[in-house]
């Protein structure tokens, strides 16, 4: 089972976007794949049209109460995918968790005896216990970075928090790699944006972009992945194009 964390603790980066398209190009080719909603505002869920806040159980009755993941799994519309559901009520977990013993494994544990290809983790906006969860859980490591000013903010942290999980609690975790999303490739700066990413990730920035696309912004607001609301649409292209990549690199740093 191949455990990715899409982490980044800025907000708006794509890090949903990326879980729910690469998720469901994923099983389009094939694979069992699992999302883990670990966000408190529950968007990989409902954009893949889970009535979040109509479940009876999600991913914060698993980690708080230890409900089996199992009878909490949801499936979509999307052959082979499916969600481990997340609401509003996650928000209170972090706090939940504080006091428990072994609090950055409950996610490890919980999904430790599903059976899946791949399960992606779509870890929340910021470096608190729940996103501490995900890359303890997880071999790989996937970042999605935004094509604008500001983007490497933030990055050093992130990588240093990556470090101290490696060291102290999982020295599996390895960086899959860095994505650029929302990529307007007519702009100067999204060029100098590009030429920054290559030049701090020479090894591990993807090749595949993707592009700043309305059909890609409109697909979650109609519960699908792109691939199901506009599979000839440039964002679709792209996500597909990601999907075949991260098997390749996948089963490279598996060997």
């Amino acid at each position: 089972m191949r455990i990715i964390a899409v982490a980044n603790q800025k907000g708006g980066v794509g890090k949903t976007t990326t879980s729910i398209n690469l998720g469901a190009y994923l099983a389009k080719l094939g694979h069992r794949v699992l999302i883990v909603d670990l966000d408190p505002q529950g968007n990989s869920s409902s954009g893949l049209a889970i009535a979040k806040n109509q479940l009876p159980k999600t991913i914060y009755h698993v980690l708080v109460e230890g409900v089996p993941a199992s009878e909490v799994i949801a499936h979509t519309d999307v052959e082979r995918l499916d969600v481990l559901p997340a609401s509003s009520v996650l928000a209170a977990a972090e706090l939940e968790m504080s006091e428990m013993a072994q609090r950055e494994f409950q996610l490890r544990k919980a999904i430790g005896g599903l059976d899946y290809d791949f399960v992606l983790i779509d870890c929340p906006p910021s470096l608190g216990l729940l996103t501490l969860n995900g890359l303890v859980a997880a071999n790989h490591l996937l970042i999605p970075v935004q094509s604008e000013y500001y983007a490497l903010e933030g990055l050093g942290q992130l990588l240093a928090t990556v470090k101290r999980v490696r060291q102290a609690l999982n020295p599996q975790l390895a960086l899959l790699g860095v994505v650029i999303t929302m990529h307007a490739s007519r702009t100067s700066l999204a060029a100098q944006v590009q030429t920054e990413l290559k030049h701090h990730f020479p090894d591990t920035l993807f090749d595949t972009i993707i592009p700043r696309n309305i059909r890609l912004a409109e697909a979650p607001s109609h519960g699908k992945p792109i691939s199901h609301y506009d599979r000839f649409s440039k964002g679709a292209q792209s996500y597909k194009k990601l999907a075949k990549e991260v098997i390749a690199r996948v089963s490279q740093q598996s060997n």
